[in-house]
């Protein structure tokens, strides 16, 4: 696992940077009202929210999305389950987690329940809190995913910036979000890269360019009629 641990650098604002991809892991501006735009939003949540609902995701980084999604749950009041699995190739170590996590005091009680059971993560869905289970899948997507045997109906697809890790956004990968999204689910992303959005139409998505967050322009938002 140490071979396969994120490898870090941190900005004056605590923000932490990949020194193998050289991109931020989240937003400079406001990485939370980001990640609610892009991902909640993007996938129509916290209205689709029901019980067995199933969110994947490429790219668990500082687990930010998990900790939107877990508290934008919690004030939905939602019954039932939500299951999150995320895929991510370099995990970071828990108090390189912490440090980050810092950050956005507003999830402090979520942050708090994620930390606390992060060693203990792995593959099998591991329940959280209040109805949410996680799992992490640990490795390169391009083989992890294809061995996958679930579904989501929400994905958020959030590796590095397209132009520094393209191999997250190949078109051969979204084929695979696509053979493993529920009919009728979504997919929603912060990048508006013309050849993401080609890879996830050839996948078989219906995909829209819609206004992004901040001074970014367009995200892309896909559809499995």
């Amino acid at each position: 696992m140490q071979d396969q641990q994120a490898d870090l650098s941190w900005t004056d604002g605590e923000v932490p940077v990949s020194t193998r991809f050289d991109d931020p892991y989240f937003s400079l501006e406001n990485g939370l009202a980001e990640t609610e735009h892009v991902f909640l939003s993007g996938n129509g949540l916290p209205e689709r929210f029901r019980d067995g609902v199933r969110v994947a995701e490429l790219g668990f980084g500082t687990g930010l999305n998990f900790l939107a999604t877990l508290r934008a749950w919690r004030a939905a009041g939602a019954p039932g389950q939500l299951s999150f699995t995320s895929f991510e190739a370099f995990p970071m170590t828990r108090p390189d987690m912490a440090r980050a996590l810092a950050a956005f005091p507003d999830l402090a009680p979520e942050a708090a329940t994620l930390l606390a059971v992060w060693k203990r993560l792995g593959p099998a869905p591991h329940h959280v809190a209040d109805g949410v289970s996680l799992a992490l899948i640990v490795g390169d997507a391009r083989r992890t995913l294809p061995a996958w045997n679930g579904t989501a109906d929400a994905w958020f697809l959030d590796g590095f910036s397209p132009a520094k890790n393209p191999e997250l956004w190949e078109e051969a990968l979204m084929a695979e979000v696509f053979a493993h999204t529920a009919p009728g689910g979504t997919a929603a992303t912060y990048t508006a890269a013309g050849f993401v959005r080609r890879g996830l139409a050839a996948a078989g998505f219906a995909v829209s360019r819609v206004p992004g967050y901040g001074r970014k322009r367009h995200m892309t938002r896909a559809v499995k009629a």
